[in-house]
């Protein structure tokens, strides 16, 4: 079964940019454009991934949904890499406290982001 990746933004260049950067991979794809549809898809599909950007319009931003994440136990093994174009020290402190597992801003590399997924799982294994 391929590895689950929830794509977390509300500009869909940017989900269409992070799918074409993971479609050179096996990987079972869904996209979310909000805080509270990610989090819906998160309980009831279970990714491995979640790519989630902070600022979205909408009840819950990406701070919120990854702290809820990792606050749960049946949930709080998913890894969480914020993609974000807040990069100030706070920021990524901010990213750190909420559980993210990575934090990488945008403009991103896309080679540097398939390897964190990549490490992830295997690490995962």
């Amino acid at each position: 079964m391929a590895p689950k990746v929830l794509l977390v933004d509300d500009n869909a260049d940017v989900r269409n940019l992070l799918r074409l950067t993971l479609s050179f991979d096996e990987y079972d794809l869904r996209e979310a454009d909000n805080g509270v549809n990610a989090l819906g898809i998160i309980h009831d599909w279970h990714p491995d991934v979640v790519l989630l950007d902070i600022m979205m319009p909408g009840e819950k931003d990406g701070l919120q949904v990854c702290r809820e994440v990792k606050q749960d136990p049946a949930l709080k093994n998913i890894f969480i890499a914020i993609l974000t174009a807040r990069g100030q020290k706070k920021d990524i402190e901010n990213g750190e406290i909420a559980g993210a597992d990575a934090y990488l801003t945008k403009p991103f590399s896309p080679m540097e982001l398939a390897d964190k997924v990549k490490g992830f799982l295997s690490a995962k294994k």
